[in-house]
């Protein structure tokens, strides 16, 4: 069971853990993030089964280079002789210990809570991600205590790449430090991962404890156990209701000074004062909080050359900043939500990145290269940056720090920059070969493209055209290297690509758009989502009735209760189900599997074709509501899933929570609301 519950200061997504099957406690799962690309999270009952969870994955640099500090604690309750275990981890053949017995409540808020009763002991015990800082904080507060007991915190640790999986010969050593241990590889230059438990005596007795098993690893056809170190525990004895604090901070400086102790009620505050300042353009709508809190767990901080500057992540737990979902995201996660701001640095640190007339589709995750394999990045940079501008009416940055790299990505796309981009004779934008993915359907194993769209794909070329036309609207006469521009060459360049598209991507027998034209003219007509943003789009190419044919057709082949379908079902190639090793996911990723972001467009091209009438909002409504529920009831509470199947009852798959699907959801919820 699942309620929200409003308090003066958050919204607590709460489920009573009791009520719920064993296997769905293990699949529900939570996170918190820190602002700089750490985070922590498990399942509910707060059994791992990821290599990605972890009561603290810090970032060394942020938001990338992440480390799996502290894997998990096993607490145990020693009483009158017999021992009351409340962890639980899942081996081969069994979940042991069977702590979940005594787990009553999972609540989240700006911190998450499990709610235990033990033998007439009431414990609560709270997590807490410290803000910008590899810091987590676990509290644990005793009540109804009638006797003394002692209680033991037994720490497992990690301190290994977040993406790897840790084996007994890794040489792992920890030395005593006041309150606790520090534990660090035994090599030069390893980082440090420091356990503090004020008023808790350490008792060291080193174990390896082997087998852990990943369930979520094991679905997805990878290595899927794993060893974990534990350098002994921490002892209290518990003889009145109070509180006993553990707490490990990541650090990359050897031997440094330990930090000072940390008080919990003063953390809390700092939590809740933050998460005051993002919810407060949300005028108490309950869902547009949860939304906001939602999108806040995205937005962090780069750390370039001593620089730091706003970014948006991806998606948790694997993707890192991508300028495609940057982009895509922005305008839902920061301009809708009144993060001027921060949508204005992630704007200008991308230009700053920009190369060739081209956005980075990523940086790496170790040496902060900058890779710019995708066409759409830009495109999508350009409709952000002028959204950006409508809403914020911020000409003077538009002007002195974006309007020169929009110029610059119009200008390379129509003489050419790097993958064969470039403008045709037509006006439409060519790109790519068999080689090279480009677009955002860009699964590819091995030599395999499942999705080779290159050539001229039909969302990149709305995209394009859209780009003009802003542009048209906007600009003034201007010059650059090669050529001379007015608003009236952009007007014609505009008038020619949207003859173009229309004669091209057209398709009268089928009434909607084919999806890419390939080089050498060959049609694929494949019924796939692209065509929608021709609609979404702030500037269509197509008429109005044209308009309309597109949405009524994804509406009727591809529209689920969770977003839009990659492939209609009646193509042979359709994959309902996306799941088993890497190459199988891969081959069903874009070939079926539904998109929850792409529900943001279809909301938007569904509500302009209705005229945004109140009939159209109702039904809108209807369309979003599932994504709601699972918002605050499935998969990673409080957030919104990468992916799901395509086929019934789509079930959740892929990262647990994803930046461009919350956006959109925002976006969407607002423009009914609106």
């Amino acid at each position: 069971m699942r309620t929200l519950q409003r308090t003066k200061d958050c919204t607590t997504l709460s489920i009573q853990t009791a009520n719920l099957p064993f296997d769905e406690l293990l699949e529900k799962e939570w996170l918190l993030t820190n602002g700089s690309g750490g985070y922590a999270a498990s399942s509910i009952i707060g059994c791992n089964t990821r290599r990605y969870h972890g009561l603290l994955i810090g970032s060394l640099n942020p938001p990338v280079n992440r480390v799996m500090a502290l894997a998990n604690c096993m607490e145990m309750v020693v009483r009158n002789g017999r021992v009351f275990n409340l962890a639980g981890f899942e081996f081969e053949d069994k979940i042991a210990p069977e702590g979940v017995k005594y787990l009553k409540q999972f609540r989240k808020d700006t911190a998450v809570h499990f709610d235990y009763e033990i033998d007439n002991i009431h414990l609560t015990k709270s997590v807490y991600l410290l803000r910008d800082s590899n810091t987590v904080a676990v509290g644990y507060d005793f009540s109804s205590v009638t006797d003394p007991f002692d209680f033991i915190v037994r720490p497992f640790v990690g301190l290994r790449d977040f993406h790897l999986l840790q084996k007994s010969y890794a040489p792992l050593v920890a030395k005593p430090i006041d309150d606790g241990v520090l534990v660090r590889h035994d090599v030069p230059a390893s980082c440090e991962l420091r356990i503090k438990c004020p008023d808790g005596s350490f008792e060291k007795d080193r174990q390896w404890w082997f087998n852990f098993v990943y369930r979520w690893d094991q679905r997805r056809g990878q290595e899927f156990t794993e060893d974990l170190w534990t350098p002994g525990f921490f002892r209290w004895t518990i003889s009145e209701p109070r509180r006993v604090l553990l707490w490990a901070n990541l650090s990359t400086k050897v031997n440094a000074d330990e930090e000072g102790v940390i008080d919990l009620d003063s953390v809390n505050k700092e939590l809740q004062d933050y998460d005051r300042h993002i919810l407060a353009n949300t005028n108490g709508d309950t869902i547009l909080r949860t939304l906001c809190r939602s999108a806040d767990q995205f937005v962090t901080t780069r750390c370039h050359n001593g620089d730091e500057r706003t970014t948006i992540l991806a998606g948790y737990p694997w993707f890192a900043d991508w300028g495609r979902d940057t982009f895509i995201a922005l305008p839902g996660l920061l301009l809708a939500t009144k993060r001027y701001d921060e949508a204005r640095e992630a704007l200008v640190s991308f230009a700053k990145a920009a190369s060739d007339g081209m956005i980075p589709n990523r940086f790496d995750d170790y040496d902060n290269a900058a890779h710019f394999n995708s066409v759409d990045a830009s495109l999508w940079f350009v409709n952000a940056a002028f959204d950006y501008l409508k809403t914020t009416n911020d000409a003077e940055t538009f002007n002195s720090r974006l309007l020169s790299t929009v110029r610059r990505i119009i200008d390379s796309y129509r003489k050419g920059t790097r993958f064969g981009i470039c403008a045709d004779e037509d006006g439409l934008i060519n790109a790519g070969n068999a080689e090279t993915q480009l677009t955002w359907m860009d699964a590819k194993y091995a030599d395999t493209a499942f999705t080779p769209r290159y050539g001229k794909p039909v969302e990149v070329n709305a995209l394009w055209y859209n780009a003009l036309m802003l542009l048209a609207e906007y600009s003034t006469e201007y010059e650059t290297e090669n050529m001379k521009y007015s608003k009236y060459s952009f007007h014609s360049l505009a008038s020619n690509v949207r003859q173009s598209f229309n004669a091209l991507f057209w398709n009268d027998e089928l009434g909607r758009l084919n999806d890419c034209i390939l080089p050498d003219g060959t049609v694929d007509s494949s019924m796939r989502p692209n065509q929608i943003f021709a609609v979404s789009l702030p500037f269509s190419p197509l008429t109005p009735a044209r308009q309309a044919k597109v949405v009524k057709a994804v509406e009727k082949e591809l529209l689920t209760p969770y977003g839009l379908r990659t492939l209609s079902p009646a193509d042979k190639r359709y994959v309902g189900t996306y799941t088993g090793p890497q190459h199988d996911r891969d081959r069903a990723y874009h070939q079926g599997t539904v998109w929850p972001y792409l529900m943001g467009p279809f909301i938007e091209a569904y509500l302009r074709v209705n005229r945004h009438s109140r009939k159209a909002k109702k039904q809108a409504s209807c369309f979003i509501r599932p994504l709601l529920e699972h918002l605050t009831n499935d998969a990673c509470i409080g957030q919104l899933s990468e992916i799901f199947d395509a086929d019934p009852p789509h079930r959740p798959r892929g990262c647990f929570a994803q930046a461009w699907s919350v956006a959109e959801l925002i976006r969407a919820y607002l423009l009914i609301n609106s």
